[in-house]
């Protein structure tokens, strides 16, 4: 059976954001197109990728020989998008792989997410992974300006968590950090 595609192409708004306190969020990708929104859960370490693989593409875009594709250097301070996410955030599907594409055609930036595969150990041995349909996509098609909006977005939004400690990249209020600073260092 086909997977069931949650597309937007060119939705009103797509962002990552947050739900909980810093140390127990749950990060989203979410897409709103008029009434219909669509909320997929990711890792912080996800959002962070897709925000730093998005600038890459959109850089290297902008380098390109007289900037085809008017590639904003800055976020268009009319896409600046400081809301909260749309309420009630319902999970769709939890994120396990992510692509990202450009569409010169249409000169916007695909992003693809695909669920969680779930196979128990005696199905690994007889299934092609490569073969597998997921039972669900989210498809995001956004205008370069947009994803350098998304892409700032993204980065405030995983930043904002709790300090991370600068000698072992763990969060300082976190049970697992043994660290100890030395004296005066903030």
């Amino acid at each position: 059976m086909p997977p069931l595609v949650h597309g937007f192409d060119w939705p009103d708004r797509f962002v990552v954001g947050t739900v909980g306190e810093p140390g127990a969020r749950t990060f989203f990708l979410q897409a709103r197109a008029g009434k219909r929104v669509v909320s997929v859960g990711i890792e912080k370490e996800q959002a962070a990728a897709l925000a730093e693989k998005i600038e890459e593409v959109l850089d290297g875009l902008m380098a390109e020989d007289g900037n085809p594709f008017s590639v904003p250097a800055l976020t268009p301070a009319a896409l600046v998008d400081n809301d909260p996410l749309e309420q009630p955030v319902e999970e769709e599907f939890r994120a396990g792989a992510m692509s990202l594409g450009w569409d010169p055609t249409t000169a916007q930036i695909v992003i693809e997410a695909f669920p969680i595969l779930v196979v128990d150990a005696e199905e690994l041995e007889t299934i092609d992974l490569a073969e597998v349909e997921p039972e669900e996509v989210l498809v995001v098609r956004i205008p370069v300006g947009s994803a350098r909006a998304f892409s700032k977005r993204t980065r405030e939004v995983v930043g904002a968590g709790r300090p991370i400690c600068p000698l072992c990249s763990l969060p300082m209020d976190s049970e697992e950090h043994v660290c100890e600073l030395p004296e005066g260092f903030r």
